[in-house]
């Protein structure tokens, strides 16, 4: 098949191994759209094979994601067979068999010179244990894999968040915060920066370019995490041996319905904060 191109401008891969979760939190940003989770996967050699089509750049990983990435079955299998070229980060909620990962993954093949770390726990107090996850991270730590600690800043655990990264920082995990995003009590959070992307209020036409490449549980390719987690408007598929990335905008009348993820102002692969995702023009 034949090798597919990152553009330049563009920031992120985001893996979606699957949507599937072993935890439920009730702000869960997959919950933004409806009939998430029960999408199909492909097994491990697929996507092996369609990945390894990539052609990215040392500070450009793939990132392992979800729903729960290590709910997929082939996980490990995953990770230890992509070429080397491509380096790898994980987003988990580390809720995994530690040891059985610590037994059958190098820890240099998720680590990297980036200014994070490449294993990012997810932590959610609403379900999780904050010390049976120190624990799990610590080991992890003391075994040489890059890994720290990510908790939202919803409304209702801002307070237990911040104690937890104060604790955590004292015990040498790097416990960094997130906006919450998204609507709680009839508000809605986060910092964006097309202010009526996500009020769902109208539908606008517009223009869109994205800088991240998208990809679905069955190796569908998307513009945006709108259109990936409501599985419409498939930009192309890995297994088109002739996929290729055009960075170009494109229409869409979604608008007023955008995805969190995609308009919020955040930090790029490099940690400066102000990028976001996607650049629109409107059109009316």
């Amino acid at each position: 098949m034949k090798p597919v191109n990152l553009p330049p401008t563009y920031n992120y891969i985001g893996i979606f191994l699957t949507f599937g979760c072993n935890l439920n939190c009730s702000y869960c940003i997959n919950n933004f759209e409806e009939g998430v989770k029960k999408r199909k996967i492909i097994s491990g050699k697929e996507w092996v094979r369609l990945l390894n089509r990539l052609e990215s750049r040392p500070d450009l990983p793939v990132t392992l994601q979800g729903g729960e990435p290590s709910t997929h079955p082939d996980f490990i299998y995953i990770i230890n067979n992509l070429k080397t070229s491509l380096n790898i980060d994980i987003l988990t909620n580390i809720q995994f068999d530690i040891e059985k990962f610590i037994k059958e993954v190098d820890p240099q093949r998720v680590k990297r010179p980036a200014p994070y770390a490449s294993i990012r726990v997810s932590y959610h107090p609403e379900v999780m244990d904050l010390e049976d996850t120190i624990r799990r991270v610590l080991r992890m730590q003391d075994k040489g894999f890059s890994i720290g600690i990510w908790g939202v800043l919803h409304p209702l655990y801002k307070e237990h968040i911040l104690e937890a990264q104060r604790k955590c920082r004292s015990l040498g995990i790097d416990f960094r915060t997130k906006e919450f995003l998204g609507e709680y009590q009839g508000r809605l959070y986060g910092t964006y920066k097309y202010k009526s992307a996500c009020t769902k209020e109208k539908r606008r036409r517009v223009l869109c370019k994205t800088t991240e490449l998208l990809i679905d549980p069955q190796a569908q390719v998307f513009r945006c995490h709108h259109d990936i987690y409501k599985n419409i408007n498939p930009i192309g598929s890995l297994f088109d041996e002739n996929f290729q990335i055009e960075d170009k905008f494109r229409e869409c009348d979604w608008y007023g319905f955008c995805n969190p993820c995609d308009i919020k102002v955040k930090t790029n692969r490099f940690q400066e904060y102000g990028h976001t995702s996607v650049e629109i023009k409107f059109l009316d």
